[in-house]
């Protein structure tokens, strides 16, 4: 690798300035923004908006029809990633709250995407599995609890289609991954996740540091040796 550093630094204007020279804004996703904000801080939960961009032109470039979303939260992403689906597209939603998956629903129908998406509450392990083993993924995005990372990772895999994309969200931690004097469970977790994806054979992955870190990972059609 180059010694020489390729990334720019980003300060909270010149930030501002990369997000507002994308297609990161409308009013259904800012209002839906405004109202989970209202949460208090657990609103952080939410994705930013240049991810729900990005993953919504992935969607499409690979042309996806069937995509999961592990921790759905107010729906921010799904609704992004809904919209990026075709008419006979089908997103299916794993979340265990009804409070917050009800902010949700609203803001989906008020898009326009609510025939498109399946919301299953419950633990997310159990509704994946419960899926016939025929059930196959062109897309899925990972982003809730950070202890089961590699559970949801290895049951969507095994779902994805050749050269589908796996998403998985918070991959930094908020920097906690090089901290090694943080030892709670979620960072080993997120360490663990990360640590395996980098030496899995049965895919292509990059990390991006996006937000809070963004891992793409695309499923080889075949495994090389």
């Amino acid at each position: 690798m180059s010694t020489i550093s390729k990334f720019t630094a980003l300060s909270s204007t010149l930030y501002k300035y990369a997000v507002e020279h994308g297609h990161n804004d409308d009013p259904i996703r800012r209002e839906l923004s405004e109202e989970t904000a209202k949460l208090g801080p657990i609103s952080a939960m939410e994705i930013a908006a240049e991810q729900g961009t990005l993953m919504a032109i992935l969607a499409t470039a690979i042309g996806a029809k069937s995509a999961v979303e592990v921790g759905t939260f107010t729906g921010y992403s799904a609704l992004c990633v809904a919209r990026a689906l075709p008419d006979d597209g089908h997103l299916l939603c794993c979340d265990v709250s009804e409070q917050w998956t009800s902010i949700a629903r609203r803001y989906w129908e008020k898009a326009g995407v609510t025939n498109k998406i399946t919301l299953k509450l419950g633990p997310a392990v159990e509704t994946l599995r419960a899926l016939p083993a025929s059930h196959t993924f062109d897309f899925a995005f990972i982003d809730a609890a950070k202890s089961t990372y590699r559970t949801y990772y290895e049951e969507i895999l095994k779902r994805t289609r050749p050269n589908g994309l796996i998403l998985l969200d918070n991959v930094l931690w908020n920097g906690a991954v090089i901290d090694q004097t943080n030892q709670t469970e979620d960072t080993k977790a997120i360490r663990a996740i990360n640590d395996f994806i980098v030496h899995d054979d049965r895919v292509e992955a990059v990390m991006l540091t996006l937000a809070d870190g963004l891992t793409i990972v695309r499923k080889k059609s075949r495994r090389t040796t």
